[in-house]
């Protein structure tokens, strides 16, 4: 209004403001706001390469690259640019009852969580995975990739996570036939550790594993395409060095296992409900936890009972299948 008295009346900005009976200040008065071009930007660069990070965890890595913004600022920016992911609420059930929490590790290598997964390589043979996590620090140890993953590809990779991390105290598993096998308990009984079986039919009994198979399937297994044996264990280990050192944590305060484990309190475990949503807190039915050996004073195993000579996990790949393989790619 200002402007077109001026520009048709010929006045100054003084008579132009009396005229409308406004302020020359408001005129005069320029925005100050911070340019966010260079912000969105990086919350899409950053989006882009973890397309599973919310909005807290981009506001964290901006935090740390130097940003002074707040969570806020960071929310309405990722709004603003769709990067929402919609993500499908379980179910509720009136059945579902709240369990009593289990007691929770207070130290590194106090209690570990071990499962298996499955998954494809690109011509659509099997992949089984092997997947450990201390559930005090949320630190992966190890994670083995293998065509085939039978009880002594189990105590090999136990072995290298041993020899990373440290003997734990008590580990828990399912009911698979390799955590029940005789040469995982004999493991077990050699090296003093606990093996806490999770009762049959009741996966969030292990509620550390499973959320940590989440992750591990959300962020690699359903982003990457592998071609070979060695492509998917290259990648598998770069996931779990990020997953330790730089992927932040929302349990432990956004910090990353590997900075946690310098120091801190407990955290709280992940809550699922009987039908494996995230309700509820985690319940272990007494008397479930056994020791790997049956008795301690049994007499010991004789030597037929020893694990076989130890070999890498997915041993069983054929090299003359590789190298046929290479030869398809070639033409």
């Amino acid at each position: 209004m200002v402007d077109q008295l001026r520009l048709c009346y010929k006045v100054s900005v003084r008579r132009a403001c009396r005229a409308v009976r406004g302020p020359r200040s408001s005129w005069y008065y320029r925005p100050r706001r911070f340019e966010q071009a260079a912000l969105k930007q990086r919350i899409k660069e950053i989006a882009s390469v973890r397309a599973h990070y919310g909005y807290r965890r981009i506001h964290t890595l901006l935090r740390r690259e130097g940003w002074l913004v707040n969570h806020k600022r960071v929310h309405r920016l990722y709004c603003e640019l769709g990067l929402q992911i919609r993500r499908k609420k379980p179910k509720r059930h009136v059945s579902a009852k709240a369990r009593v929490a289990q007691v929770h590790a207070t130290s590194r290598n106090q209690c570990w969580s071990m499962d298996l997964m499955a998954d494809e390589l690109f011509d659509g043979r099997r992949l089984r995975l092997l997947t450990i996590v201390d559930n005090f620090n949320r630190v992966s140890p190890f994670i083995g990739v293998g065509l085939r993953y039978n009880a002594c590809d189990v105590v090999c990779g136990l072995d290298e996570a041993v020899k990373r991390f440290g003997t734990p105290r008590r580990i828990m598993v399912d009911n698979g036939s390799e955590f029940t096998s005789r040469e995982v308990d004999l493991w077990a009984y050699t090296h003093g550790v606990e093996l806490d079986f999770s009762r049959p039919g009741k996966p969030t009994d292990n509620a550390f594993i499973e959320s940590f198979n989440g992750r591990l399937r959300e962020e690699c297994l359903n982003e990457n395409w592998f071609l070979d044996l060695d492509d998917a264990r290259q990648k598998a280990e770069t996931w779990r060095i990020h997953y330790n050192e730089e992927r932040p944590h929302s349990s432990l305060g956004n910090r990353t296992p590997a900075e946690y484990s310098n120091g801190g309190s407990a955290p709280d475990p992940p809550e699922f409900s009987a039908s494996g949503s995230s309700r509820g807190a985690d319940e272990r039915r007494k008397g479930q936890t056994h020791l790997a050996c049956p008795s301690i004073t049994s007499p010991p195993r004789c030597s037929g009972c020893s694990p076989a000579e130890p070999c890498p996990p997915g041993g069983q790949f054929n090299v003359p299948d590789a190298l046929a393989l290479q030869g398809d790619f070639s033409h």
